[in-house]
């Protein structure tokens, strides 16, 4: 779908429930890597020659490195995961594939103590919380390296160095229920603090999660604090998981959602929708990968990255958005950084600075009240995946 150019026309598709992991694995067809023939490539950004095996050249040094593989990721619900779980089983059968999904600030903490301890798990980390990557990048901790098409991939997206890369676009705004709100849907997210809408809208909590946080934030910058005292009265649903907001949609239980993922290029016909509106804020980020230098199945690992980098991978994105420069977004959509008000560059600069980052979280507390609830995905523990 075009973005229009007019300041109050909604730019609105089907909403997906939440970002599922899922969707960063399926894919349509196999995809292959730059053919061993072929001379390594320069990255656009740094030195360093770009992989220049095929998946099935990675595939089989994998197997020979003992065939194994464990993510951890970030994620809501441990079903997110299955996308990448398929995918990765239907291309490459003979890997023994564990991915852990958990919410990433327990994940990164999770690791940091497997490091302390002598005990890490996982060989991939693939998280939400930026500000790790580039810590992590400065202890020594990632393998610097280049996937195939490493070159093609947007330069705010991707360490120059090959620490780390995006692998899939996830943006956050609001949707709504296509028959709950009838003729009155939502323009922007001034119209969520109507009191025609109160009891109706289900949230994620920002004092919870640092993607719903920074939107909050960006709704709070654009439109002052007097807008989230006039959200806190909408008696609105809030939950755990960024999921929860989408889920409470799409099911008819409430008309509007708040804090969650979704696509602009979902059907039409979509019981829910997932919108962004011209001259208003929402926000959207890389989810980075990175292998770990300590991880015992780096040669798997290199292998997850071709995949998940490689055409037929990105062109199979679920919001139609890659990471990719020479790939076109599907539904007519622009590319990510197209948008000046998705806010690509502003997350990672908030993530990095964690007083700011405290601070909003606790004025957002005593906005909408601490965090109720246990974490969607359960209690995992030190070592899960081991």
């Amino acid at each position: 779908m075009t973005y229009l150019p007019s300041r109050r026309r909604l730019l609105a598709t089907g909403a997906g429930a939440a970002l599922s992991l899922g969707t960063l694995g399926t894919t349509a067809s196999p995809a292959s890597a730059a053919p061993a023939s072929a001379a390594p490539a320069k990255s656009a950004t740094g030195s360093g020659p770009e992989e220049t095996r095929t998946l099935d050249e990675l595939y089989q040094a994998a197997l020979a490195e003992g065939g194994k593989l464990v993510i951890y990721s970030g994620g809501d619900i441990d079903s997110q995961g299955d996308g990448i779980r398929n995918g990765f089983a239907a291309r490459f059968p003979e890997i023994d594939l564990k991915v852990v999904v958990d919410y990433s600030k327990y994940h990164d903490a999770r690791v940091d103590n497997q490091f302390a301890t002598d005990t890490l798990v996982p060989d991939v980390v693939q998280l939400q919380t930026l500000q790790d990557f580039t810590r992590w990048k400065g202890q020594g901790r990632l393998l610097s390296y280049k996937p195939a098409g490493f070159s093609k991939v947007y330069d705010a997206l991707k360490d120059p160095h090959g620490a780390w890369t995006a692998v899939a676009v996830i943006g956050f705004s609001y949707s709504y229920n296509v028959a709950a709100v009838g003729a009155d849907v939502p323009k922007s997210p001034l119209d969520l603090i109507d009191p025609k809408w109160k009891g109706q809208i289900a949230s994620s909590y920002p004092n919870d999660d640092d993607a719903v946080l920074y939107l909050f934030k960006l709704y709070v910058e654009h439109y002052g604090w007097d807008w989230a005292a006039r959200f806190a009265a909408q008696d609105v649903q809030f939950a755990r998981g960024t999921y929860t907001p989408g889920l409470a949609v799409s099911s008819g239980q409430k008309a509007l959602g708040v804090g969650g993922s979704g696509s602009l290029a979902a059907p039409s016909t979509a019981a829910s929708r997932w919108a962004v509106a011209e001259g208003h804020p929402f926000m959207a980020w890389g989810q980075r990968v990175a292998i770990l230098k300590q991880g015992r199945n780096t040669t798997a690992a290199k292998l997850y990255l071709n995949w998940q980098l490689s055409t037929a991978q990105q062109q199979n994105a679920f919001n139609g958005w890659s990471v990719r420069t020479d790939v076109t977004p599907a539904g007519g959509l622009k590319p990510v950084w197209k948008y000046p008000n998705a806010n690509l560059d502003g997350f990672p600069r908030f993530m990095a600075d964690r007083a700011e980052v405290e601070r909003w979280k606790q004025t957002f507390a005593l906005y909408f009240g601490e965090v109720k609830g246990d974490p969607s995905p359960g209690w995992l523990g030190l070592h899960p995946g081991a």
